[in-house]
């Protein structure tokens, strides 16, 4: 049985922020390559959303709700809800994810 991805207005900004980093950074080429291989790695939840792990940051919060997958060095967190799957961040695990999970999932 099929879940249903849903990329939340955010997460979608992070995919634009990453691809247009990429793309300045690197090549286009390289940025659209990049874009498909976390839009794929989002999207394989649809089969076993389960399989993520719940983020260490979140750990200590006593929060259980959030999940996350990785493309490395990205970091997918999302959550489900019935046979929905909210993606609610991709970001790069190099960067402050404690805040970033405060200021987006903590409100």
């Amino acid at each position: 049985m099929k879940f249903k991805i849903s990329i939340d207005p955010q997460a979608k900004m992070d995919l634009k922020e990453i691809f247009f980093y990429a793309a300045m950074n690197d090549s286009v080429q390289s940025a659209n390559k990049l874009l498909d291989a976390l839009e794929a790695t989002c999207y394989k939840l649809e089969q076993i959303p389960e399989r993520g792990h719940i983020p260490p940051e979140l750990k200590p919060t006593g929060i259980k709700k959030y999940l996350e997958i990785h493309y490395k060095p990205y970091r997918i967190i999302y959550e489900i809800e019935g046979k929905r799957v909210y993606i609610h961040c991709v970001v790069d695990g190099r960067r402050n994810i404690q805040e970033i999970l405060s200021n987006r999932l903590l409100r």
